[in-house]
């Protein structure tokens, strides 16, 4: 990748990991889909009025079918999903599942045959980078069942079509304007579920965890998130999973005061192996798939 696209991805996934944390605090008193109003009304109400100063809102209707369909994919029911089932399984299967998505960019890169052929480097870098998040979140299903598990492979499915879309039929939108038109439809959405399952108490803390879930990994991470894609391709940007995970448990032992175990001294290098692998251009041993 190029210095740009390091960068971005870096960035990606300390936004990304921090989700983690603060839905696990969030979910205590908010309804799942309260907290998907929460995540997106915000940000659409800031990034609405500064398209509209840009005249760009004629060109957010041009693609409004392509960008709702994006928010629905890649938010609008994987987020409801993924807070739902928190509820139930460890936050550790939560994120070992979450990392099935490169995994799933590679069939789908396999059935479009687009961007570079996926060579074997690329291919060993996703197999060690699974290994490392074994490692680190380990392989413990307590407490998990075949329909939450199900539930998230339903959102890993959902993260891996949204960047598509992006490349495929937005593209040539605007980051903010994709961002405006999507969270503003998904907040649209979850208007009448929130005002029914909204909750008698909001403390300060919750509402702290909802403005950084919402304006910083929500409008900020889309938005870098769009550039992301357009500078490395869908297949590629998807591996930024790998790194989530990594710095997820890397809060949860600063902050959670989690134990630093041997799964994590081992498995985190694996993810930085793995990310490098993953994300590297295809200079040799080409496969044909």
């Amino acid at each position: 990748m190029s210095k740009r696209g390091w960068l971005l991805f870096l960035a990606m996934a300390v936004i990304w990991g921090i989700p983690y944390l603060l839905i696990r605090v969030a979910v205590r008193q908010l309804d799942p889909g309260v907290l998907v109003l929460g995540r997106t009304l915000p940000t659409a109400l800031v990034l609405l009025p500064l398209i509209a100063s840009r005249g760009q809102l004629p060109l957010l209707r041009r693609n409004f079918f392509w960008i709702a369909t994006f928010a629905v994919v890649e938010f609008g029911v994987p987020w409801f999903l993924m807070s739902t089932s928190e509820k139930h399984i460890t936050s550790s299967l939560t994120s070992l599942l979450i990392c099935a998505v490169p995994l799933f960019a590679v069939v789908a890169q396999r059935i479009r045959r687009t961007e570079d052929h996926i060579n074997a480097r690329r291919l060993v870098g996703l197999a060690i980078g699974a290994l490392g998040v074994a490692f680190l979140v380990g392989l413990d299903l307590h407490g998990g069942s075949l329909k939450w598990i199900s539930l998230m492979l339903i959102v890993g499915l959902g993260y891996t079509i949204g960047p598509i879309i992006l490349v495929t039929k937005l593209a040539h939108v605007p980051g903010p304007v994709v961002v405006a038109g999507a969270t503003s439809f998904v907040a649209l959405c979850w208007v009448p579920w929130s005002i029914a399952h909204w909750p008698q108490h909001i403390s300060g803390e919750t509402w702290s965890c909802v403005a950084v879930l919402s304006m910083v990994c929500t409008g900020g991470a889309i938005l870098t998130f769009f550039e992301l894609v357009k500078e490395v391709g869908s297949t590629r940007s998807v591996v930024v999973t790998y790194f989530n995970t990594a710095i997820a448990v890397v809060l949860g032992i600063a902050i959670l005061n989690e134990p630093l175990t041997a799964g994590i001294m081992v498995g985190f290098p694996l993810v930085l192996v793995g990310c490098i692998l993953a994300t590297s251009s295809n200079r040799s041993l080409t496969v044909a798939v």
